[in-house]
């Protein structure tokens, strides 16, 4: 066995959880990454994109020109299952990349507040044994915040309601991100 990195493994619990047809939430997508990886997974379903930086959602855009089944927002992600439960009853996965824009502002960051409001409002929206993927970035002062918050959000819910994992290396310095996946059991 290898052992995959943050980003790999973050992207396999996707995987696992979607197929061609699924709706799926990039809830902060920042340069385009994941939406791109998310629009070539659900060929025949939809991606929401979601940022609060005009800068992110252009390179968003012209990172993934090439896909129908995109639609962006300029708004914060805990708007996102308000904006989405317009057209869909659910939702199969969601994706965060917390912090900030990479090469971006680093004053602008995600916040926990913002965050766990968003989380609860998709995890409402998520389909049984769909997934919301939180790729948690400690390493800077509002980073560390956001991630003791989320923490110890994430472990009070209810295990009938959830499986909660958190897949780290324990062993690098800087406080190096992690991953929290939250699998919907009911």
């Amino acid at each position: 066995m290898i052992v995959e990195g943050i980003l790999p493994f973050a992207r396999h619990l996707i995987s696992s959880h979607i197929d061609k047809n699924s709706i799926v939430v990039d809830a902060t997508c920042g340069n385009g990454n994941d939406t791109l990886f998310l629009a070539n997974q659900v060929t025949n379903g939809q991606v929401y994109a979601f940022d609060i930086q005009e800068e992110a959602i252009n390179s968003t855009k012209e990172k993934t020109q090439a896909f129908n089944n995109i639609q962006y927002y300029l708004e914060g992600h805990e708007k996102a299952a308000a904006i989405i439960s317009a057209e869909h009853t659910s939702i199969d996965a969601s994706i965060f990349n917390l912090g900030y824009l990479p090469k971006g502002d680093k004053s602008i960051t995600t916040n926990s507040n913002t965050t766990i409001s968003a989380i609860q409002s998709l995890f409402e929206l998520t389909k049984k044994n769909g997934i919301i993927v939180l790729v948690v970035y400690p390493g800077h002062p509002e980073g560390q915040i956001e991630s003791n918050d989320v923490l110890n959000f994430v472990k009070n819910i209810d295990q009938n309601e959830a499986h909660v994992l958190n897949y780290q290396f324990i062993n690098q310095k800087n406080n190096p991100p992690y991953i929290i996946g939250i699998e919907k059991r009911n």
